[in-house]
């Protein structure tokens, strides 16, 4: 069995139930393995969860034995969970710890210090700190009341006022021989089993203790908790209150706190009822008469009820009268609605007859056979939904698609498409009526999401550079950007495509929305399975590459703390440095517009600028050798399993300005490429010594493509299609990276060629011999 720190028996065990929280996962588990406390272990029971949790903890556990996974083989429910990670643990104290949250720094340090300085009580109270996904952190309610017990040792019976804490298993440290060996406490089955575990372990208690130290960050997921999901589910919370007054019938000497907990009990009810993410308006009505029914039942003797606002809804309970609640409730809904619609009336008086156009083809039926595409933010036919749309050409062909694009990209659309110039009258027809929403970006904010519409978001790469509401950290990059509105376009979304691991991940952290991943692949990278030697030559003739040479394409990203693009390579001398072998193709961001010095190299024939060229697939298969900083090119270009450079000379600067996942230039497998340079002179050197296409080189490049070409085979659109359009299960199925025979080099080509030649050339020696 695993030991923790050098010991069999750790000070204290983090009990992790997890399940489908694969984007908060890490940070989670890395939460508790920074801690500077040591002696710990982590129980992390996998609760059969369908996304990638179960790798994550063996991955985890790979590198750390202090990490224990658990694996159970069905769904059985996080009390379930946590008990079989307290049965498994083997610390002096187990704290229980949520998937989505963190611990905060210190806290495992400060957890042992106060253990020691009470004298190990049986649970130790904690402080915590609630987080939102707008950076806003909120300090606990608890807080001084924690500070004020100090070092003091105690039971509930002795300090009632603890049992008002935050109801929940995760702001506490237990004893292991109180919690497990003397009195086996187990959760009962449901939600709202924290509530009934914290009471009866505080009434069983007969030492507790208390820290104002600030232990657990509790994250405010905006969606995605199973308690902020609307269903009858959320009925289960009169059980468990029945259980715990059965708990206080058979312990006639807790009557001192029986009123208290009524107190607590029915503001629980209350609370749950007024939540919309709880209990759905049809619901309302049985909820109140339930939590009526229980009020009355168990209703201590003498009760009084409190003051305010929350004193009347408790005598409403006590009467049954949902009438005179949900008036009571709808008066002050009332209230807060006008004031939001006086806001929101200034602009909708602003509205044009575009959108008064809009609002009636909302109220015609859906087009079943309809579908919108877009790509970057309207500039054209490209990306991830070109390769869709191209599919569902040859396998729904009964889905009719139109393209949105600006007006000054209407000169690129290519013969044959459909398609509508953005907020034309043709637009807003098609964009209320089509079924399908395929976008790498988001549709503008004025764009309703029908419940019978389908929105995919493909993305359009790969996130090295920090994205969502990671952005919120760096200023500089988001530049004044609403996340508020960002994340109200992403609640559109239904169905969000990743070509990995690492994206889905991602995603789901950045944007904490409601869609589902899917994980297919990157439609738009078919092409470097799919294209042929014939392709490859092709298309090297039409860039006028000459034959023998070696293409070398350079795409650098935009910098969001420069204006317009800066060069960060002195072209013409890396050319001359390189040599007449070498052809080097440039292509800036689509940001940019035209650059005058890379049209004069281009006219001297340095270099050639690609920077308009239309499909940026047809360079990478071109391209010998891809050099790239921070682009998600580097992504898409590893799938052809050709060397990749990484030039990075700003990276403490951009690090900082933008933010990134991972350290391109660190070496290590999975982050980093190829080579890398951080200067000229450096990345002239990688070509002269040709550790651009070393050995080293290529085992970096593998485990890059074993970490980012994972679902990325070649069937990405036709699995998109077949879900998305046909209802039919994805397929085929993702080919493995080993078998997969991307487009073949340029290099592999040229000595294709080669070998031809020197046979042709034998063989007329025979014929002239003969």
């Amino acid at each position: 069995m695993p030991v923790a720190n050098g010991s069999a028996s750790p000070k204290i065990s983090v009990v992790v139930p997890v399940f489908k929280v694969q984007g908060y996962l890490r940070a989670c588990l890395d939460s508790i393995l920074s801690q500077s406390f040591g002696d710990f272990e982590i129980v992390a029971v996998d609760d059969c969860s369908p996304d990638a949790c179960g790798r994550i903890l063996d991955e985890y556990a790979a590198q750390d034995s202090r990490v224990i996974p658990v694996h159970f083989e069905e769904n059985k429910g996080i009390g379930k969970a946590r008990d079989a990670g307290a049965l498994q643990s083997r610390g002096e104290y187990i704290l229980f710890l949520d998937s989505d949250d963190t611990l905060a720094e210190g806290a495992l340090q400060a957890i042992a210090d106060r253990l020691q300085a009470t004298d190990d009580p049986d649970i130790l109270l904690l402080n915590h700190v609630r987080t939102y996904w707008n950076n806003r952190v909120q300090a606990s309610a608890a807080g001084e009341m924690l500070a004020a017990a100090g070092t003091d040792v105690f039971t509930a019976l002795e300090r009632p006022e603890y049992l008002n804490m935050f109801a929940v298993v995760w702001n506490r440290a237990y004893r292991r021989a109180f919690y497990v060996d003397e009195h086996n406490f187990t959760f009962t089955d449901g939600i709202y089993e924290d509530a009934l575990m914290v009471y009866k372990t505080m009434l069983t208690a007969e030492r507790i203790a208390a820290t104002d130290h600030v232990c657990v960050e509790y994250r405010q997921r905006r969606q995605g908790n199973s308690m902020r999901t609307p269903g009858r589910k959320h009925f289960g919370i009169f059980q468990q209150y029945a259980r715990l007054f059965e708990f206080l019938d058979e312990r006639p000497h807790l009557e001192p706190v029986r009123a208290l907990l009524f107190e607590r009990m029915a503001s629980h009810f209350l609370f749950t009822l007024a939540r919309e993410d709880r209990i759905v308006p049809k619901d309302r009505a049985e909820f109140f008469k339930l939590s009526a029914a229980q009020y009355k039942r168990l209703k201590p003797r003498g009760f009084v009820v409190p003051e305010g606002s929350q004193g009347i809804r408790f005598q409403l309970l006590d009467r049954g009268s949902y009438t005179a609640y949900a008036a009571v409730t709808y008066a002050t809904s009332t209230r807060r609605d006008v004031i939001q619609r006086a806001r929101k009336a200034k602009t909708k008086l602003g509205k044009t007859a575009y959108n008064r156009l809009y609002r009636l083809h909302l109220r015609r039926p859906v087009d079943e056979n309809l579908a919108v595409y877009a790509a970057y933010w309207n500039r054209g036919v490209a990306c991830n939904p070109a390769a869709i749309y191209h599919k569902a050409k040859e396998l729904a062909p009964n889905v009719h698609g139109v393209w949105v694009v600006k007006r000054d990209a209407v000169d690129t659309v290519p013969a044959g498409v459909d398609y509508v110039v953005a907020n034309s009258p043709r637009y807003w027809e098609v964009m209320a009526r089509a079924k399908y929403l395929i976008n790498n970006v988001n549709f503008p904010n004025d764009f309703v999401k029908r419940p019978e519409q389908v929105h995919l978001q493909t993305h359009h790469g790969t996130p090295l550079k920090q994205m969502g509401i990671d952005q919120q950290r760096f200023p500089a990059a988001a530049k004044n950007m609403s996340f508020g509105k960002m994340l109200e376009r992403a609640d559109k979304w239904d169905l969000s495509l990743t070509s990995n691991q690492h994206s889905t991940e991602i995603w789901e952290r950045v944007y904490p929305c409601a869609f589902e991943a899917v994980e297919y692949g990157y439609p738009r990278n078919d092409v470097y399975f799919r294209a042929t030697a014939e392709d490859v030559l092709r298309i090297r003739g039409e860039l006028g590459i000459e034959e023998g040479k070696t293409a070398v394409l350079y795409c650098p990203t935009v910098r969001d703390y420069q204006k317009g693009y800066v060069p960060r390579i002195d072209l013409e001398r890396f050319c001359r440095e390189l040599g007449p072998d070498y052809v080097v193709l440039v292509r800036t961001h689509y940001f940019y517009g035209a650059d005058p010095e890379l049209e004069a190299l281009q006219e001297r024939g340095l270099i050639k600028d690609v920077s308009r060229y239309p499909v940026v697939e047809d360079l990478c298969l071109a391209a010998d050798a891809l050099i790239t900083d921070y682009s998600s090119i580097m992504f898409d270009y590893a799938c052809l399993d050709r060397p990749i450079v990484t030039y990075a000379d700003d990276w403490e600067v951009y690090s900082r300005a933008r933010g990134v996942y991972f350290d391109v230039l660190s070496g290590q497998p999975g982050e980093t490429p190829g080579a890398t340079a951080t200067s000229e002179d450096e990345l002239i050197e990688v070509f002269r010594s040709g550790a651009w296409n070393s050995g080293r080189a290529a085992e970096l490049r593998a485990a890059f493509r074993e970490r980012f070409v994972q679902f990325d085979d070649g069937h990405a659109a036709e699995r998109v299609v077949r879900r998305l359009f046909l209802g039919q299960e994805p397929s085929p199925a993702v080919v493995p990276l080993d078998e997969r025979t991307p487009a073949p080099s340029p290099a592999a080509l040229k000595a294709r060629i080669v070998r031809q030649r020197t046979g042709e050339s034998e063989n007329e020696r025979g014929l002239i011999q003969a």
